[in-house]
Protein backbone atom coordinates (compact mmCIF):
# COMPACT_ATOMS: atom_id res chain seq x y z
CA UNK A 1 0.00 0.00 0.00
CA UNK A 2 0.92 3.62 -0.78
CA UNK A 3 2.28 5.58 2.32
CA UNK A 4 0.32 8.80 1.59
CA UNK A 5 -1.35 9.46 4.88
CA UNK A 6 -5.13 9.30 4.79
CA UNK A 7 -7.86 11.95 4.12
CA UNK A 8 -11.77 12.19 4.48
CA UNK A 9 -11.92 12.60 0.76
CA UNK A 10 -14.16 10.13 -1.16
CA UNK A 11 -13.99 10.01 -5.24
CA UNK A 12 -16.58 7.90 -7.29
CA UNK A 13 -16.12 6.15 -10.51
CA UNK A 14 -19.22 6.18 -13.10
CA UNK A 15 -17.97 4.20 -16.23
CA UNK A 16 -20.60 3.49 -19.28
CA UNK A 17 -21.04 -0.69 -19.84
CA UNK A 18 -18.38 -1.41 -22.34
CA UNK A 19 -15.52 -3.35 -21.21
CA UNK A 20 -12.55 -0.95 -23.08
CA UNK A 21 -13.95 2.25 -21.26
CA UNK A 22 -15.03 0.16 -17.83
CA UNK A 23 -11.98 -1.73 -16.99
CA UNK A 24 -9.38 1.02 -17.36
CA UNK A 25 -11.22 3.02 -15.00
CA UNK A 26 -11.59 0.34 -12.46
CA UNK A 27 -7.99 0.07 -12.89
CA UNK A 28 -7.15 3.67 -12.21
CA UNK A 29 -9.88 3.53 -9.52
CA UNK A 30 -7.88 0.87 -8.09
CA UNK A 31 -4.54 2.99 -8.33
CA UNK A 32 -6.40 5.83 -6.29
CA UNK A 33 -7.95 3.83 -3.23
CA UNK A 34 -4.02 2.73 -2.94
CA UNK A 35 -3.45 6.25 -1.96
CA UNK A 36 -5.85 5.63 1.38
CA UNK A 37 -8.70 7.75 -0.54
CA UNK A 38 -12.30 6.15 -0.20
CA UNK A 39 -13.53 5.52 -3.75
CA UNK A 40 -16.47 3.98 -4.79
CA UNK A 41 -17.25 1.98 -8.25
CA UNK A 42 -21.09 2.81 -9.86
CA UNK A 43 -22.33 0.01 -11.88
CA UNK A 44 -24.59 -2.87 -12.51
CA UNK A 45 -24.19 -5.98 -10.71
CA UNK A 46 -24.06 -7.59 -14.09
CA UNK A 47 -20.97 -5.79 -14.99
CA UNK A 48 -19.47 -6.02 -11.81
CA UNK A 49 -19.33 -9.93 -11.60
CA UNK A 50 -16.27 -9.65 -14.32
CA UNK A 51 -14.20 -7.35 -12.04
CA UNK A 52 -15.42 -8.71 -8.52
CA UNK A 53 -12.88 -10.67 -7.19
CA UNK A 54 -9.73 -8.01 -8.45
CA UNK A 55 -11.82 -5.69 -6.10
CA UNK A 56 -11.85 -8.48 -2.75
CA UNK A 57 -8.13 -8.65 -3.41
CA UNK A 58 -7.80 -4.86 -2.86
CA UNK A 59 -10.50 -5.16 -0.01
CA UNK A 60 -8.44 -7.80 1.65
CA UNK A 61 -5.38 -6.03 1.52
CA UNK A 62 -6.71 -2.85 3.47
CA UNK A 63 -7.43 -0.43 0.09
CA UNK A 64 -10.85 1.72 0.72
CA UNK A 65 -12.40 0.45 -1.85
CA UNK A 66 -16.17 -0.34 -3.09
CA UNK A 67 -18.47 -1.57 -5.73
CA UNK A 68 -22.18 0.23 -5.56
CA UNK A 69 -24.83 -1.27 -7.46
CA UNK A 70 -28.11 -0.19 -9.34
CA UNK A 71 -30.07 -1.81 -11.46
CA UNK A 72 -30.01 -1.21 -15.21
CA UNK A 73 -33.23 -0.41 -16.49
CA UNK A 74 -33.08 -2.62 -19.73
CA UNK A 75 -37.10 -3.23 -19.59
CA UNK A 76 -37.77 0.87 -19.73
CA UNK A 77 -35.26 1.66 -22.75
CA UNK A 78 -36.49 -1.42 -24.89
CA UNK A 79 -32.97 -3.72 -24.87
CA UNK A 80 -33.39 -7.79 -24.00
CA UNK A 81 -32.70 -8.45 -20.58
CA UNK A 82 -29.38 -9.05 -19.87
CA UNK A 83 -28.10 -6.58 -22.17
CA UNK A 84 -26.14 -4.67 -19.93
CA UNK A 85 -23.12 -3.79 -21.80
CA UNK A 86 -22.38 -2.40 -25.17
CA UNK A 87 -20.68 -5.20 -26.39
CA UNK A 88 -23.08 -7.80 -26.21
CA UNK A 89 -26.00 -5.91 -27.79
CA UNK A 90 -27.70 -8.06 -30.29
CA UNK A 91 -27.45 -4.97 -32.80
CA UNK A 92 -26.08 -1.73 -32.57
CA UNK A 93 -29.41 -0.10 -33.83
CA UNK A 94 -30.38 -0.66 -29.94
CA UNK A 95 -26.96 1.74 -29.50
CA UNK A 96 -29.81 4.72 -28.77
CA UNK A 97 -31.97 2.51 -26.27
CA UNK A 98 -28.88 1.77 -24.71
CA UNK A 99 -28.55 5.69 -23.98
CA UNK A 100 -31.37 6.15 -22.93
CA UNK A 101 -31.11 3.29 -20.03
CA UNK A 102 -27.84 5.00 -19.12
CA UNK A 103 -29.72 8.41 -18.81
CA UNK A 104 -32.63 6.61 -17.05
CA UNK A 105 -29.69 5.57 -14.27
CA UNK A 106 -29.78 8.82 -12.99
CA UNK A 107 -32.08 9.17 -10.28
CA UNK A 108 -30.99 5.64 -8.40
CA UNK A 109 -27.17 6.99 -8.51
CA UNK A 110 -28.57 10.52 -7.30
CA UNK A 111 -30.34 8.34 -4.48
CA UNK A 112 -27.16 5.86 -3.61
CA UNK A 113 -25.12 8.96 -3.67
CA UNK A 114 -26.76 10.67 -0.76
CA UNK A 115 -26.16 8.04 1.65
CA UNK A 116 -22.98 7.70 1.00
CA UNK A 117 -20.19 8.84 4.31
CA UNK A 118 -18.25 10.66 3.57
CA UNK A 119 -20.41 12.30 1.32
CA UNK A 120 -18.32 12.49 -2.51
CA UNK A 121 -15.76 14.78 -2.86
CA UNK A 122 -15.57 14.14 -6.33
CA UNK A 123 -17.22 12.28 -9.21
CA UNK A 124 -15.36 10.64 -12.41
CA UNK A 125 -17.75 9.80 -14.82
CA UNK A 126 -16.70 8.41 -18.35
CA UNK A 127 -17.29 11.43 -21.30
CA UNK A 128 -20.79 9.19 -22.66
CA UNK A 129 -22.17 9.49 -18.84
CA UNK A 130 -23.83 12.52 -19.83
CA UNK A 131 -26.26 12.62 -17.22
CA UNK A 132 -23.53 12.64 -14.99
CA UNK A 133 -22.90 16.41 -15.46
CA UNK A 134 -26.58 17.26 -13.46
CA UNK A 135 -25.77 15.14 -10.47
CA UNK A 136 -22.85 17.18 -10.17
CA UNK A 137 -24.28 20.12 -10.23
CA UNK A 138 -27.16 19.06 -8.09
CA UNK A 139 -24.85 17.31 -5.43
CA UNK A 140 -22.34 20.74 -5.94
CA UNK A 141 -19.52 18.19 -6.64
CA UNK A 142 -16.77 19.11 -9.37
CA UNK A 143 -17.23 16.00 -11.87
CA UNK A 144 -14.09 14.91 -13.76
CA UNK A 145 -14.78 13.32 -17.43
CA UNK A 146 -12.81 10.21 -17.76
CA UNK A 147 -11.01 9.86 -21.32
CA UNK A 148 -10.83 6.82 -22.66
CA UNK A 149 -8.51 8.15 -25.19
CA UNK A 150 -5.32 10.22 -25.47
CA UNK A 151 -4.00 13.05 -25.94
CA UNK A 152 -3.33 13.03 -29.33
CA UNK A 153 -6.27 12.20 -30.59
CA UNK A 154 -7.92 14.88 -28.10
CA UNK A 155 -6.06 17.61 -29.71
CA UNK A 156 -6.20 16.15 -33.47
CA UNK A 157 -10.39 16.26 -32.55
CA UNK A 158 -10.11 19.92 -30.75
CA UNK A 159 -8.24 21.46 -34.29
CA UNK A 160 -10.30 19.21 -36.68
CA UNK A 161 -13.32 21.11 -34.84
CA UNK A 162 -11.73 24.57 -35.33
CA UNK A 163 -10.31 24.95 -38.09
CA UNK A 164 -12.34 22.35 -40.11
CA UNK A 165 -9.82 21.64 -43.06
CA UNK A 166 -11.42 17.96 -44.04
CA UNK A 167 -15.00 19.24 -44.50
CA UNK A 168 -14.78 20.10 -48.72
CA UNK A 169 -12.69 17.07 -48.95
CA UNK A 170 -13.61 14.13 -50.85
CA UNK A 171 -14.23 11.27 -49.08
CA UNK A 172 -10.65 9.33 -49.80
CA UNK A 173 -8.61 12.39 -50.18
CA UNK A 174 -5.54 13.21 -47.79
CA UNK A 175 -5.13 16.13 -45.99
CA UNK A 176 -2.92 17.94 -43.38
CA UNK A 177 -3.85 18.34 -39.86
CA UNK A 178 -2.46 22.04 -38.28
CA UNK A 179 -1.09 23.00 -35.99
CA UNK A 180 0.18 19.39 -34.79
CA UNK A 181 3.33 18.60 -33.54
CA UNK A 182 4.31 15.66 -36.03
CA UNK A 183 3.10 16.60 -39.46
CA UNK A 184 0.22 13.95 -39.43
CA UNK A 185 -1.66 13.04 -42.67
CA UNK A 186 -5.28 11.83 -42.83
CA UNK A 187 -8.06 10.78 -45.02
CA UNK A 188 -11.28 11.89 -44.68
CA UNK A 189 -12.25 7.81 -44.44
CA UNK A 190 -9.74 7.85 -41.36
CA UNK A 191 -12.10 10.34 -39.17
CA UNK A 192 -13.86 8.65 -36.58
CA UNK A 193 -18.09 9.09 -36.52
CA UNK A 194 -18.09 11.99 -35.26
CA UNK A 195 -16.82 13.72 -38.08
CA UNK A 196 -19.35 12.08 -40.37
CA UNK A 197 -22.61 13.40 -39.20
CA UNK A 198 -24.74 10.79 -41.68
CA UNK A 199 -28.18 10.49 -41.45
CA UNK A 200 -28.50 9.31 -37.87
CA UNK A 201 -30.07 12.20 -36.09
CA UNK A 202 -30.41 10.64 -32.41
CA UNK A 203 -27.12 9.57 -32.90
CA UNK A 204 -25.61 12.91 -33.69
CA UNK A 205 -27.57 14.49 -30.75
CA UNK A 206 -25.93 12.31 -28.64
CA UNK A 207 -22.59 13.49 -29.74
CA UNK A 208 -23.31 17.20 -28.94
CA UNK A 209 -24.65 16.76 -25.68
CA UNK A 210 -21.64 14.73 -24.97
CA UNK A 211 -19.77 17.88 -26.61
CA UNK A 212 -21.99 20.20 -24.59
CA UNK A 213 -21.33 17.74 -21.23
CA UNK A 214 -17.69 17.53 -21.72
CA UNK A 215 -17.20 21.45 -22.05
CA UNK A 216 -18.92 21.88 -18.10
CA UNK A 217 -16.29 19.49 -16.56
CA UNK A 218 -13.67 20.75 -14.04
CA UNK A 219 -11.22 18.63 -15.68
CA UNK A 220 -10.17 15.62 -17.57
CA UNK A 221 -8.28 12.44 -16.32
CA UNK A 222 -6.33 10.56 -19.32
CA UNK A 223 -4.95 7.13 -19.44
CA UNK A 224 -2.00 7.65 -20.84
CA UNK A 225 1.85 8.73 -20.01
CA UNK A 226 3.67 11.85 -20.67
CA UNK A 227 6.80 10.00 -21.76
CA UNK A 228 4.54 8.98 -24.71
CA UNK A 229 3.07 12.08 -25.95
CA UNK A 230 4.50 14.93 -23.80
CA UNK A 231 3.93 17.46 -26.75
CA UNK A 232 0.58 16.45 -27.13
CA UNK A 233 -0.34 16.99 -23.53
CA UNK A 234 1.35 20.22 -23.65
CA UNK A 235 -0.16 21.73 -26.90
CA UNK A 236 -3.90 20.55 -25.68
CA UNK A 237 -4.09 22.07 -22.34
CA UNK A 238 -2.52 25.33 -24.00
CA UNK A 239 -5.01 25.95 -26.44
CA UNK A 240 -8.13 25.03 -24.21
CA UNK A 241 -7.10 25.76 -20.57
CA UNK A 242 -8.47 22.82 -19.82
CA UNK A 243 -7.56 20.92 -16.43
CA UNK A 244 -5.96 17.82 -17.11
CA UNK A 245 -4.24 15.27 -15.40
CA UNK A 246 -2.32 12.16 -17.31
CA UNK A 247 -2.42 9.25 -14.57
CA UNK A 248 -1.72 5.74 -16.86
CA UNK A 249 -1.16 3.62 -17.86
CA UNK A 250 -3.55 2.22 -15.15
CA UNK A 251 -3.36 -1.13 -16.10
CA UNK A 252 -0.30 -1.27 -14.21
CA UNK A 253 -1.70 -1.07 -11.06
CA UNK A 254 -2.23 -5.05 -12.06
CA UNK A 255 1.41 -6.27 -11.28
CA UNK A 256 1.75 -9.96 -11.25
CA UNK A 257 -0.21 -12.66 -12.93
CA UNK A 258 -2.95 -13.19 -10.61
CA UNK A 259 -3.86 -9.73 -10.69
CA UNK A 260 -3.57 -9.41 -14.31
CA UNK A 261 -5.64 -12.71 -14.76
CA UNK A 262 -8.74 -11.41 -12.24
CA UNK A 263 -8.51 -8.13 -14.06
CA UNK A 264 -11.62 -9.28 -16.18
CA UNK A 265 -12.71 -12.46 -15.80
CA UNK A 266 -15.52 -13.58 -17.56
CA UNK A 267 -15.05 -16.98 -19.71
CA UNK A 268 -11.00 -17.18 -19.05
CA UNK A 269 -11.14 -20.41 -17.19
CA UNK A 270 -8.93 -21.97 -20.24
CA UNK A 271 -6.23 -19.78 -19.38
CA UNK A 272 -3.93 -22.60 -17.83
CA UNK A 273 -3.98 -24.45 -21.26
CA UNK A 274 -2.81 -21.97 -23.35
CA UNK A 275 -0.74 -20.36 -20.64
CA UNK A 276 0.92 -23.65 -21.17
CA UNK A 277 1.19 -23.80 -24.64
CA UNK A 278 2.64 -20.10 -24.69
CA UNK A 279 5.66 -21.57 -22.47
CA UNK A 280 6.51 -24.17 -25.07
CA UNK A 281 7.84 -21.89 -27.62
CA UNK A 282 10.96 -19.51 -27.51
CA UNK A 283 10.83 -15.82 -26.23
CA UNK A 284 9.68 -13.33 -28.82
CA UNK A 285 8.42 -15.98 -31.84
CA UNK A 286 4.48 -16.21 -31.31
CA UNK A 287 1.98 -13.48 -32.85
CA UNK A 288 -0.98 -12.14 -30.84
CA UNK A 289 -3.94 -11.24 -32.60
CA UNK A 290 -6.89 -9.56 -30.90
CA UNK A 291 -9.43 -6.88 -32.99
CA UNK A 292 -11.18 -5.68 -29.59
CA UNK A 293 -14.26 -6.18 -27.65
CA UNK A 294 -16.33 -4.00 -30.50
CA UNK A 295 -14.54 -6.12 -33.13
CA UNK A 296 -16.21 -4.80 -37.06
CA UNK A 297 -14.24 -6.85 -39.52
CA UNK A 298 -16.15 -8.08 -41.68
CA UNK A 299 -16.29 -12.03 -42.04
CA UNK A 300 -14.47 -11.68 -45.55
CA UNK A 301 -11.85 -9.71 -44.29
CA UNK A 302 -11.14 -11.83 -41.07
CA UNK A 303 -10.42 -14.85 -43.98
CA UNK A 304 -7.61 -13.05 -45.28
CA UNK A 305 -6.50 -12.11 -42.10
CA UNK A 306 -6.47 -15.47 -40.87
CA UNK A 307 -4.64 -17.10 -44.61
CA UNK A 308 -1.95 -14.40 -43.70
CA UNK A 309 -1.78 -15.53 -40.26
CA UNK A 310 -1.23 -19.38 -41.68
CA UNK A 311 0.89 -17.78 -44.50
CA UNK A 312 3.79 -17.00 -42.09
CA UNK A 313 4.31 -20.45 -40.65
CA UNK A 314 4.34 -18.50 -37.48
CA UNK A 315 2.87 -19.89 -33.79
CA UNK A 316 0.11 -17.53 -33.11
CA UNK A 317 -2.91 -16.78 -30.84
CA UNK A 318 -5.87 -15.03 -32.32
CA UNK A 319 -8.85 -14.04 -30.18
CA UNK A 320 -11.67 -14.19 -32.09
CA UNK A 321 -15.03 -12.15 -30.26
CA UNK A 322 -17.54 -12.61 -32.97
CA UNK A 323 -18.67 -9.26 -32.23
CA UNK A 324 -20.04 -9.23 -36.19
CA UNK A 325 -20.72 -11.68 -38.49
CA UNK A 326 -20.08 -14.58 -35.73
CA UNK A 327 -22.21 -17.00 -37.84
CA UNK A 328 -20.49 -16.87 -41.34
CA UNK A 329 -16.64 -17.25 -39.89
CA UNK A 330 -17.79 -20.08 -38.08
CA UNK A 331 -18.95 -21.88 -40.73
CA UNK A 332 -15.48 -20.98 -42.63
CA UNK A 333 -13.43 -22.39 -39.98
CA UNK A 334 -15.40 -25.35 -40.22
CA UNK A 335 -15.56 -25.84 -44.01
CA UNK A 336 -12.14 -24.70 -45.09
CA UNK A 337 -10.34 -26.63 -42.41
CA UNK A 338 -7.93 -23.59 -41.15
CA UNK A 339 -8.04 -24.94 -37.62
CA UNK A 340 -7.00 -28.67 -38.70
CA UNK A 341 -4.32 -26.89 -40.84
CA UNK A 342 -2.92 -24.81 -38.36
CA UNK A 343 -3.22 -27.00 -35.40
CA UNK A 344 -0.27 -27.43 -32.89
CA UNK A 345 1.27 -23.76 -33.80
CA UNK A 346 -2.07 -21.79 -33.74
CA UNK A 347 -4.78 -21.22 -31.21
CA UNK A 348 -8.14 -19.86 -32.22
CA UNK A 349 -9.93 -18.57 -28.58
CA UNK A 350 -13.61 -17.82 -29.19
CA UNK A 351 -14.46 -15.27 -26.45
CA UNK A 352 -12.21 -13.41 -23.90
CA UNK A 353 -9.02 -13.29 -22.90
CA UNK A 354 -6.95 -11.81 -20.09
CA UNK A 355 -5.30 -9.69 -22.47
CA UNK A 356 -2.58 -7.79 -19.87
CA UNK A 357 -1.19 -11.37 -19.18
CA UNK A 358 -0.89 -12.96 -22.56
CA UNK A 359 0.94 -10.00 -23.65
CA UNK A 360 3.31 -9.62 -20.55
CA UNK A 361 4.41 -13.56 -21.54
CA UNK A 362 7.91 -13.49 -22.83
CA UNK A 363 7.11 -15.54 -25.81
CA UNK A 364 4.66 -13.00 -27.35
CA UNK A 365 6.90 -11.00 -30.21
CA UNK A 366 4.16 -9.15 -31.83
CA UNK A 367 0.90 -7.91 -31.29
CA UNK A 368 -2.15 -7.43 -34.23
CA UNK A 369 -4.29 -4.88 -32.47
CA UNK A 370 -7.25 -3.05 -33.97
CA UNK A 371 -5.40 -0.09 -31.77
CA UNK A 372 -8.28 0.68 -29.81
CA UNK A 373 -6.73 2.74 -27.34
CA UNK A 374 -6.40 -0.09 -24.11
CA UNK A 375 -4.96 -2.58 -26.28
CA UNK A 376 -2.50 -0.43 -27.97
CA UNK A 377 -1.36 1.00 -24.18
CA UNK A 378 -1.53 -2.43 -22.90
CA UNK A 379 0.87 -3.68 -26.09
CA UNK A 380 3.18 -0.54 -25.59
CA UNK A 381 3.59 -1.58 -21.60
CA UNK A 382 4.26 -4.98 -22.16
CA UNK A 383 7.09 -4.03 -24.86
CA UNK A 384 5.78 -5.58 -27.61
CA UNK A 385 6.13 -4.34 -31.49
CA UNK A 386 2.14 -3.80 -32.90
CA UNK A 387 0.57 -4.41 -36.48
CA UNK A 388 -1.95 -1.96 -36.70
CA UNK A 389 -4.95 -2.67 -38.02
CA UNK A 390 -7.49 0.43 -36.81
CA UNK A 391 -11.40 -0.57 -37.85
CA UNK A 392 -13.87 2.39 -36.50
CA UNK A 393 -13.85 4.90 -34.18
CA UNK A 394 -10.59 7.11 -33.21
CA UNK A 395 -8.80 4.19 -34.26
CA UNK A 396 -6.70 5.58 -36.95
CA UNK A 397 -5.68 8.58 -35.01
CA UNK A 398 -3.81 5.73 -32.58
CA UNK A 399 -2.42 4.50 -35.25
CA UNK A 400 -0.87 7.25 -35.88
CA UNK A 401 0.88 7.27 -32.09
CA UNK A 402 1.92 3.88 -33.11
CA UNK A 403 3.68 4.28 -36.53
CA UNK A 404 4.53 7.84 -36.71
CA UNK A 405 4.96 9.05 -33.10
CA UNK A 406 6.48 5.93 -31.05
CA UNK A 407 7.19 4.20 -33.97
CA UNK A 408 6.82 0.92 -32.19
CA UNK A 409 4.99 -1.24 -35.02
CA UNK A 410 4.04 -1.19 -38.80
CA UNK A 411 0.57 -0.81 -40.49
CA UNK A 412 -1.57 -3.06 -42.33
CA UNK A 413 -2.73 -0.54 -44.36
CA UNK A 414 -6.32 0.28 -44.39
CA UNK A 415 -7.58 3.73 -44.97
CA UNK A 416 -11.34 3.31 -43.98
CA UNK A 417 -13.49 2.97 -40.71
CA UNK A 418 -15.89 0.63 -40.74
CA UNK A 419 -18.72 2.65 -39.36
CA UNK A 420 -21.23 1.26 -36.90
CA UNK A 421 -24.29 -0.46 -38.47
CA UNK A 422 -22.71 -0.15 -42.03
CA UNK A 423 -20.19 -3.61 -41.86
CA UNK A 424 -22.39 -4.61 -44.69
CA UNK A 425 -21.03 -2.04 -47.34
CA UNK A 426 -17.42 -2.24 -46.06
CA UNK A 427 -15.04 -3.69 -48.37
CA UNK A 428 -11.83 -5.64 -47.80
CA UNK A 429 -8.93 -3.62 -47.13
CA UNK A 430 -6.32 -5.63 -45.96
CA UNK A 431 -5.47 -8.77 -48.19
CA UNK A 432 -3.38 -12.10 -46.57
CA UNK A 433 -0.56 -10.46 -47.85
CA UNK A 434 -0.34 -7.09 -46.03
CA UNK A 435 -0.71 -9.08 -43.34
CA UNK A 436 2.51 -11.96 -43.84
CA UNK A 437 4.36 -8.94 -45.07
CA UNK A 438 3.78 -6.74 -42.24
CA UNK A 439 4.16 -9.24 -39.43
CA UNK A 440 7.75 -10.69 -41.28
CA UNK A 441 8.89 -7.33 -40.90
CA UNK A 442 8.53 -7.37 -37.28
CA UNK A 443 9.47 -11.08 -36.49
CA UNK A 444 12.07 -11.91 -39.35
CA UNK A 445 15.60 -12.00 -37.83
CA UNK A 446 17.38 -8.79 -38.88
CA UNK A 447 18.44 -5.30 -38.34
CA UNK A 448 14.94 -4.24 -38.32
CA UNK A 449 13.93 -6.55 -35.64
CA UNK A 450 16.20 -5.53 -33.34
CA UNK A 451 15.43 -1.79 -33.72
CA UNK A 452 11.29 -2.47 -33.03
CA UNK A 453 12.19 -4.61 -30.13
CA UNK A 454 14.65 -1.89 -28.49
CA UNK A 455 12.17 0.84 -28.96
CA UNK A 456 9.55 -1.63 -27.82
CA UNK A 457 11.74 -2.52 -24.40
CA UNK A 458 12.54 1.68 -24.07
CA UNK A 459 8.91 2.62 -23.81
CA UNK A 460 7.76 -0.52 -21.33
CA UNK A 461 10.49 0.70 -19.14
CA UNK A 462 9.43 4.55 -19.45
CA UNK A 463 5.64 3.46 -18.57
CA UNK A 464 6.61 1.24 -15.62
CA UNK A 465 8.25 3.97 -13.93
CA UNK A 466 5.60 6.48 -14.91
CA UNK A 467 3.34 5.13 -12.32
CA UNK A 468 5.98 4.10 -9.71
CA UNK A 469 6.64 6.84 -6.71
CA UNK A 470 8.39 10.04 -8.02
CA UNK A 471 7.05 8.89 -11.68
CA UNK A 472 4.75 11.49 -13.88
CA UNK A 473 2.00 9.63 -13.54
CA UNK A 474 2.14 8.97 -9.82
CA UNK A 475 2.39 12.80 -9.26
CA UNK A 476 -0.21 13.60 -11.36
CA UNK A 477 -2.39 11.12 -9.46
CA UNK A 478 -0.99 13.53 -5.96
CA UNK A 479 -2.04 16.62 -7.77
CA UNK A 480 -5.17 15.41 -7.93
CA UNK A 481 -5.70 14.49 -4.74
CA UNK A 482 -4.34 17.24 -4.00
CA UNK A 483 -6.65 19.80 -5.95
CA UNK A 484 -10.03 18.08 -4.73
CA UNK A 485 -8.67 18.26 -1.30
CA UNK A 486 -8.94 21.99 -1.75
CA UNK A 487 -11.22 22.23 -3.82
CA UNK A 488 -14.06 25.07 -3.09
CA UNK A 489 -17.52 25.51 -5.12
CA UNK A 490 -17.57 28.65 -6.51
Amino acid sequence: MDSTPPCNLHFVFIPIMTPGHLLPMVDMAKMLARRKVKVSIITTPLNSIHFQASIDREIQSGSPIQILHVQFPWAQAGLPEGCESADILPSMDLLSNFTVAMNLMQRPIEELLQNQRPFPSCIIADKNFVCMADVADKFNVPRIIFEASNFFYLLCCYILNKEKVHEDLSYDEKFLVPGMPHRIELRRSQLPGLFHPGKDVKLQACREATRKAAKKAYGIVVNSFEELEAEYVKEYERVTGHKVWCVGPVSLCNKDDSEKALRNKRNSSDENRYMKWLDSWPARSVIYVCLGSLNRATPEQLIELGLGLEATKRPFIWVLRGAYGREEIEKWLLEDGFEERVKGRGILIKGWVPQVLILSHRAIGAFLTHCGWNSTLEGICAGVPLVTFPLFSEQFLNEKIVVQVVENGVSLGAESVVHLGQEDEARVQVTKENVADSIEKLMDEGKEKQVFMERARNYADMAKKTVEEGGSSYNNMSLLIQDIASFKMP
